[in-house]
């Protein structure tokens, strides 16, 4: 990809702060490995900071622009939102609608009536995506929008992460920069920054405000205590059963609360879920869920030490998670397994009538009882599995018919 002059800065992961030379970037840049269809308007549902903005300012700078953070644009929302809207004209460019969904209606008039070609972002589906599937259905495309992918700043994914090695070169390269992407995650001002103390005061910086603040205020949350103790509880238990009982327990709340509070985490793309893996459809989603963080800089953010297993794990499934999201792993869901014995496996997905089944483990040299209970499910599997151990190693390997791959392989994968 083009790069810049400026040696300041890394500038393969200039996305989001307009304040840098960004005509200095080669504009692909800002594509992502998102693919916009362009024959509909559209909403990208994504976290804060996670370039919906940047994205869609760069690739339509002629579109008119207001965001509903600003207050004055949002109190005109509420007052006249058919004059709003139609005061933007026939290209339209309208950022963080999730504070009034309702916006959406006068957003379908112009659609309709007007031929208008509108692009929406959200930071939170609350309220927003089942409003839009109403009034907008058939009208526009909606996209989800991750922070970026591990090697997303080397342009175009090169490799398939499942079926092609990466070249010992380009893995390297990848191990050099797993380290910091495991720690400070993928959020592209994180990775902007020149120093580690830039990193971390940054994330620092998104907990206080995006992730509590803001987050409270969109949700009409009075009890910050309260949010930060399920944020911190969920950094302690990562990987484990998302039991809502313990997390009421521990966060001092009510019942009724912690589920709204973990609800909301989820639906402003700072966590998903995993349910327990069952064959059969209507039986997958019987098992508790478990919990992982969209990406690993919001760990980080809140200022608890973690082992490196849960680093690992996060890393990896939020990885994937990403992929999938952006429509190049074709999977509706993933879940993870557990038997009956209490043998668990990490991921499992259906994927183009496929069966993949994934172990992540924070372990140089892996053996065969590390891969006992992928071969197990292999074995007992009415269908056929792909079965896979992520491991913090360097080389590709395979153990029985388990095929190795090292985590730094995910680099600019697909």
């Amino acid at each position: 990809m083009a790069g810049t002059t400026n040696s300041n800065y890394n500038i393969s992961w200039i996305f989001l702060n307009l304040t840098y030379i960004i005509s200095m970037l080669n504009l692909n840049m800002f594509n992502r490995w998102i693919k916009l269809k362009t024959d509909k308007s559209c909403l990208i549902i994504g976290p804060r900071r996670s370039g919906k903005t940047t994205l869609l300012k760069n690739r339509y700078p002629e579109y008119n622009y207001i965001t509903l953070d600003d207050l004055d644009y949002l109190d005109w929302a509420k007052r006249d939102p058919k004059g709003l809207v139609e005061s933007l004209g026939e290209k339209a460019l309208i950022d963080e609608i999730q504070r009034h969904p309702p916006l959406t209606i006068a957003v379908k008039n112009v659609i309709d009536n007007h031929g208008a070609h509108v692009l929406m972002t959200g930071s939170s589906s609350i309220g927003l995506t089942d409003l839009a599937a109403d009034t907008l259905a058939g009208r526009i495309n909606l996209y989800s929008l991750p922070t970026l992918c591990f090697g997303e700043e080397k342009g175009a994914p090169n490799h398939s992460i499942f079926s092609e090695e990466l070249n010992p070169i380009e893995l390297k390269k990848a191990a050099r920069e797993m380290n910091d992407a495991l720690i400070y995650g993928q959020f592209p001002e994180v990775l902007a920054c020149n120093s580690h103390e830039d990193k971390k005061e940054l994330l620092l910086n998104y907990r206080d405000t995006y992730f509590i603040r803001d987050l409270m205020r969109l949700s009409n949350i009075e009890n910050m205590d309260g949010l930060f103790a399920v944020f911190q509880h969920l950094v302690r238990s990562l990987g484990s059963h998302l039991v809502v009982s313990n997390f009421s327990r521990e966060a001092g709340l009510s019942f009724p609360s912690t589920k709204k509070y973990l609800n909301i985490l989820r639906q402003s793309q700072l966590t998903f879920n995993l349910y327990g893996y069952q064959y059969g459809p209507a039986k997958r989603y019987i098992k508790a869920a478990k919990t992982y963080f969209a990406d690993n800089g919001i760990i980080t953010s809140m200022n608890i030490p973690v082992n490196e297993g849960q680093l690992f794990e996060n890393f990896v499934i939020a990885e994937l998670e990403k992929r999938r999201k952006l429509d190049l792993i074709k999977s509706d869901q993933f879940f993870y397994y557990k038997s009956i014995a209490g043998k668990e496996i990490d991921l499992i997905f259906e994927s183009e009538n496929e069966l993949y089944a994934i172990e992540i483990k924070a372990i140089k040299n892996p053996s065969y009882r590390n891969v006992r209970s992928l071969m197990d499910f292999k074995n007992q599997s009415p269908l056929d599995v792909n079965t896979f151990l992520f491991y913090n190693g360097d080389t590709y390997g395979k153990i029985d018919d388990v095929k190795l791959i090292p985590i730094c392989a995910l680099w600019s994968g697909f």
